[in-house]
């Protein structure tokens, strides 16, 4: 490559993939981690001894917390989840370079963005749970569609994070 084909690398050699094929993989991890939620609340459950399902509550959300931020930082280290991988997506970092634990620790941190500002922003008025599902519905699309004002069209909690999805198919995206 020239020295002037590093300006035009994130355009063409690491092209964004596709908002809906993002959104596609984004649901489809969705599905996956059913299991791995399932298997790590039981587990939960099983060495606390939990009989009723709000105790430990907060002890299992913060357990829940750390096993997903355990897989997340542990596979997108290595470049892609098994969801990113059927969908021919990888997580670099912003100049394409595989990213470091630590950057993908930042990455599930920030990734955060997608649930908690309708979560918080509803916690002070104690809405039903279908209001506040409604709302963070809404919120996931709105913060999925800002994707459309950043430069390569990447989320903007990758933005922030240093971060960037890439299309790993040969030809179209």
């Amino acid at each position: 490559m020239t020295q002037t084909g590093s300006a035009t690398a994130p355009s063409s050699a690491f092209a964004t993939p596709s908002l809906a094929r993002r959104m596609a993989c984004w649901l489809y991890e969705g599905m996956l981690l059913f299991g791995v939620v399932f298997i790590s609340g039981y587990l939960f459950s099983s060495l606390s001894q939990t009989r009723h399902a709000m105790d430990n509550r907060l002890g299992l959300q913060a357990f829940l917390f750390l096993v997903l931020g355990i897989y997340f930082t542990w596979f997108w280290s290595r470049g892609q989840t098994l969801a990113m991988k059927t969908w021919h997506i990888r997580a670099t970092d912003s100049a394409g370079r595989p990213l470091t634990q630590a950057r993908a620790l930042l990455r599930y941190v920030l990734s955060w963005l997608w649930f908690l500002p309708p979560l918080l922003a509803t916690l002070p008025f104690g809405l039903p749970v279908l209001e506040v599902g409604v709302l963070t519905v809404g919120w996931i699309i709105v913060w999925a569609l800002l994707s459309r004002f950043h430069p390569q069209r990447q989320f903007w909690h990758d933005a922030l994070a240093g971060t960037r999805l890439i299309s790993t198919r040969s030809s179209t995206a």
